[in-house]
């Protein structure tokens, strides 16, 4: 990796992290994620947002550093807009080597860099509006986005350049090599990069939309030439997209979403996925597209990145011991966790010798708010009557999303 210049005194430093390792310990990141870092060179330096002993991350931080003539002790700043340890996992090393700098963060990120890393003398806490001038025409402005993703959390815009810092707001998986700027990647990529950001959005951050849409509005009248997010791309061409897309990933929560349905199954002997087909049949004659997933094939992680956008959802899983199919309760406590309300929902399975999963799936999906169709369930193998209720359910199901 190497170090890119924003301005000619802002410059860009990313370590690409490729790992089978989970991100927050339960997120895949099969195509990598960057944890990008930010420099910026007055009369006096600052570096905006640390890494984590990570795959050699630190390595990486201390090299490209060094590519724009800086030593690590030679920072005098430290601005950490979010404590989360993928940010700030490093810090205890950067202190060793580092004996002069100051720790910049909100009164609760400075209580978070106590618990963490024992320092309690080396800090400076900041609140909304507040300035760091360090000097040579470079003045830092930080700016209180709490719960976007953690209560801690600032981000910091450099008045010069019209840089905003947004650590974990307007970030997204996926690795970059040796680009980083949004314009110089191709569409296809751009296509990549999208579907990583919306799976991010809804694993990370998805519980604080309406967090989300506060941190805009308040930065709302910044001149904002450049979102530089912890993660993911750097926005210098067309930084309005990604805050857009942001804003349309916040309002999914409580809507409008997309005229889509994310189908959820889980089969155990191939009476659910027979039955599936029929429901498939009557959204396919309606025209309106879906996305489907079987569990627990496929990771919950993209589970929940398609159910998040969809305005419909199909649960489709057999009855288990007398309750849901364990995997899929497992998703339906995520969609809990993450708050994908509000949903035109669907649910259907068979059993064996009894039923039993829709008294639970009722009582899980209680919080969601979902407006449920009619459930359809049947012992054993569906038979013509069966496949017939399972077309129209399928039907009304893709009615209700298009009229929403």
């Amino acid at each position: 990796m190497k170090i890119h210049a924003i301005t000619p005194r802002i410059f860009a430093i990313h370590a690409d992290i490729r790992t089978e390792d989970l991100f927050e310990g339960i997120w895949p990141i099969p195509y990598g994620v960057s944890l990008n870092s930010y420099l910026v060179k007055g009369e006096k330096t600052a570096l905006i947002d640390l890494v984590r002993d990570w795959v050699g991350a630190p390595g990486e931080l201390a090299g490209q550093l060094a590519a724009a003539g800086i030593s690590l002790a030679d920072i005098d700043y430290l601005v950490l807009n979010h404590l989360e340890p993928d940010h700030t996992g490093w810090l205890r090393e950067f202190l060793d080597i580092n004996t002069k700098a100051i720790i910049v963060s909100t009164a609760k990120g400075i209580e978070l860099v106590d618990s963490f890393y024992f320092e309690h003398e080396r800090v400076m806490s900041v609140k909304n509006g507040d300035t760091l001038d360090l000097g040579g025409g470079q003045v830092l402005q930080f700016f209180e986005t709490p719960n976007v993703h953690w209560p801690e959390t600032m981000m910091t815009w450099a008045k010069e350049g019209g840089v905003l810092f947004s650590c974990d707001g307007f970030g997204s998986f996926g690795a970059l090599g040796d680009r980083v700027f949004d314009d110089e990647f191709t569409a296809e990529e751009h296509e990549f990069f999208e579907s990583e950001s919306l799976r991010y959005y809804a694993n990370i951050v998805a519980s604080f939309s309406l967090f989300v849409k506060r941190a805009v509005d308040k930065l709302k009248d910044l001149d904002i030439r450049v979102v530089a997010p912890s993660h993911g791309i750097i926005w210098r061409t067309n930084p309005s997209a990604i805050v857009e897309r942001y804003l349309r990933y916040a309002n999914y929560m409580e809507g409008p979403r997309e005229k889509e349905i994310a189908v959820v199954w889980g089969s155990m002997y191939g009476n659910t996925e027979a039955g599936l087909q029929y429901v498939l049949e009557g959204i396919e004659e309606m025209g309106v597209p879906y996305t489907i997933h079987r569990v627990p094939n496929e990771d919950v992680s993209w589970v929940l990145a398609d159910a998040y956008k969809s305005e419909g959802i199909v649960i489709a899983m057999p009855t288990y011991e007398y309750r849901m199919f364990p995997p899929m309760a497992y998703v339906l406590d995520i969609f809990e966790r993450k708050h994908v309300w509000y949903r035109k929902a669907l649910r259907i399975g068979s059993f064996g010798w009894v039923g039993g999963a829709k008294k639970e799936y009722d009582a899980s999906i209680a919080p969601l708010k979902w407006d449920s169709l009619e459930s359809v369930e049947w012992a054993g193998a569906p038979d013509a009557d069966t496949a017939e209720r399972l077309r129209e359910q399928g039907r009304e199901l893709a009615r209700r999303v298009l009229e929403a």
